[in-house]
């Protein structure tokens, strides 16, 4: 029984079956950061559609992203599949939570501290140090000082 995708993809379950691990890896995690990048704006799109609610380019705006973040987790689930098959373990550094409106994709480690990426190999996993806008995903700049303005570290 073949996939049949909900939206159109640049490429088929097939396709995606063919390609080297790494690849896969690669476009899953640009995926993700895509998505998380698409959620904020919907976020911001969010708050200013409360403010002028009858402005018709910000709703399409909105409307268009929500089917940019269903095509690309469609096409992660696709990513994933192909990975599954090639006997990948999966693991949370494939299940990073993002969330999607109603729905969020689930972490398969909760016992994981936030911020933790599970690469599957112990030398590099631990905190992430993916960065939005100069911040990581614990809140901290990328200089190592807080959102507070409060620097973190050890001082010697």
């Amino acid at each position: 029984m073949e996939y049949v995708p909900r939206y159109s993809q640049p490429f088929t379950l097939q396709e995606a079956r063919g390609l080297d691990v790494p690849i896969i890896t690669e476009e899953i995690s640009r995926l993700q950061n895509s998505i998380a990048h698409l959620q904020r704006t919907q976020d911001e799109l969010k708050d200013a559609l409360s403010i002028t609610p009858g402005d018709l380019e910000l709703l399409e705006a909105f409307e268009e992203n929500e089917v940019v973040i269903g095509s690309q987790n469609e096409r992660i689930s696709m990513l994933r599949i192909a990975l599954a098959e090639k006997g990948v373990p999966m693991s949370a550094h494939y299940d990073l939570r993002v969330q999607l409106g109603t729905t969020a994709m689930e972490t398969s480690n909760a016992a994981a501290p936030p911020g933790t990426i599970r690469s599957g190999n112990p030398r590099t996993e631990g905190p992430s140090t993916a960065s939005i806008d100069g911040e990581n995903i614990d809140g901290e700049n990328i200089d190592g000082e807080n959102i507070d303005g409060e620097n973190e570290g050890i001082y010697l």
